[in-house]
């Protein structure tokens, strides 16, 4: 999740609780949370992370899926707030049951996250990491070093939007979802809907799971070539050359749609 100056000045009390929201949704299950928040260093961020710890400190722990997946996210968290080059800025309430995710916002510095790969390793629950860059160049290369992702969100206003033309080459590339002013938790089931992304989102960035183009995860073209009418696929003997060609135009508008 990028947030871009003016918005962050505009909105922050609206956009630290819309963070909130999304991020402890379903004790942060979801696999488009808003894990990872990219922003410029000042006044106006520094106002969002207290707004944020402010109200995810009356975020209730959250029971989670499996023992596993508690586990694991007692894990990440730990290892981060192990970390010397991150700090926790905001904690959601103690648990008071089994299994139960105590939510966490860590801070660190565009540098050390560039400098520390386990930094960019994935808490798969109620976390987050704060990376705040000194300029927009740092921006721009913590938006380079960043993995595969499903998603990458972007809070803008007018004033932002050359700034966000700049990185958007880069963050297509790193992203199957761009999103602008909204959340990422939540995946439309419509035509142009695409949840999936470049390794490691998912193995193939060329697919995904939701939208049209998700029959492509299915398929795999054949060529029948010389073939005698009786041993074509039923659908290839019954097509005339017309409606083979509507089939493929088909199917090529199917992948626009899902791009």
């Amino acid at each position: 999740m990028l947030l871009f100056p003016a918005a962050l000045s505009n909105r922050t009390q609206a956009l630290a609780e819309g963070f909130v929201a999304s991020l402890t949704l379903g004790a942060g299950q979801f696999c488009t949370n808003p894990g990872l928040v990219i922003a410029l260093k000042g006044p106006a961020l520094d106002k969002f992370i207290a707004a944020t710890a402010e109200i995810i400190q009356r975020s209730p722990a959250q029971t989670m899926l499996t023992p596993g997946i508690f586990s694991a996210y007692e894990s990440a968290v730990n290892a981060l707030a192990e970390n010397a080059a991150a700090r926790i800025t905001g904690i959601g309430q103690a648990s008071n049951g089994p299994n139960q995710c105590q939510a966490h916002v860590f801070l660190t510095e565009a540098a050390d996250f560039l400098a520390d790969q386990h930094l960019q390793a994935e808490a798969f629950g109620a976390a987050a990491l704060i990376v705040q860059c000194g300029s927009e160049a740092e921006i721009r290369q913590v938006t380079e070093h960043l993995e595969g992702q499903l998603t990458t969100t972007l809070h803008l206003d007018d004033q932002d939007l050359e700034q966000a033309r700049t990185l958007l080459p880069t963050l297509e590339r790193k992203a199957g979802r761009l999103l602008v002013n909204g959340w990422p938790t939540g995946v439309e089931v419509c035509d142009a809907m695409v949840h999936g992304g470049p390794f490691p989102a998912t193995s193939d960035a060329r697919t995904t799971s939701v939208g049209t183009a998700a029959i492509l995860r299915f398929l795999r073209p054949v060529c029948y070539q010389d073939f005698p009418d009786s041993l074509l696929p039923a659908a290839l003997k019954q097509a005339n050359p017309l409606q083979l060609r509507r089939l493929l135009d088909g199917q090529r508008e199917a992948q626009r749609h899902g791009e």
